[in-house]
């Protein structure tokens, strides 16, 4: 027997309400540190895969074990150019962006 259950929240309305609408200033900011995570999460995922320190990724970049850390653990003011630095020379590929309009 299936119930129903009514006070079911979706993922969006639950970031509304807790972040207001899409374009509000604290959803946005909410937003960005959500890709800043999710980039910190791919760079460790991809280091790891090649079974390499933080150290050894920053010597094959020319960078620092301490800014490998920054991005892997949240930080902001990451530098475009390091960071695709990092994955052309460390890991082989080429980062892309893109852009919501």
């Amino acid at each position: 027997m299936n119930k129903i259950n009514k006070n079911l929240t979706s993922f969006t309305d639950h970031l509304n309400q807790q972040y207001g609408e899409r374009g509000s200033v604290e959803r946005e900011k909410f937003e960005e540190g959500f890709e800043a995570f999710k980039l910190g999460v791919m760079l460790q995922e991809m280091r790891k895969e090649k079974g390499l320190t933080q150290e050894q990724l920053a010597e094959k970049c020319g960078t620092t074990k301490t800014y490998i850390s920054r991005i892997e653990n949240n930080a902001s003011d990451i530098r475009l150019s390091t960071l695709m630095r990092i994955f052309r020379e460390g890991f082989g590929k080429h980062l892309r962006l893109s852009v919501e309009i």
